[in-house]
């Protein structure tokens, strides 16, 4: 069983900024990539960004230049600086970590929004 810890979620102004965590523990093998999603009211869940155990990351368009994605070394914690924040960037942000030979495992989500 694997468990997904997620914080730094809240309120902020518009060009405010939030780090998100997400905390890995459990029965973790050899973890591909970690990342973030996030779901607004009404819309689908779409990838934010995501980094690989190499270190290469990827970023939704909405998110470059604004949002930068990070791991610790031991690959059990992932980051998400978020600057420059907007009001469509209100959504609720889910930690996900792909494992291999176990699949996918999703955090409970915690909740950004961004108010004027």
């Amino acid at each position: 069983q694997v468990q997904l810890v997620e914080s730094g979620g809240g309120l902020v102004q518009p060009g405010g900024s939030l780090r998100l965590s997400c905390a890995a523990s459990g029965s973790i093998g050899s973890v591909t990539t970690m990342g973030w999603y996030r779901q607004a009211p009404g819309k689908g869940r779409e990838l934010v960004a995501a980094i690989s155990r190499s270190g290469y990351t990827n970023y939704a368009e909405s998110a470059k230049g604004r949002f930068t994605i990070s791991q610790d070394n031991a690959e059990t914690t992932v980051y998400l600086q978020m600057n420059s924040l907007k009001p469509e960037d209100t959504a609720v942000y889910y930690c996900n970590i792909k494992i291999i030979l176990q699949g996918d495992y999703w955090g409970k989500g915690t909740l950004v929004t961004v108010f004027s």
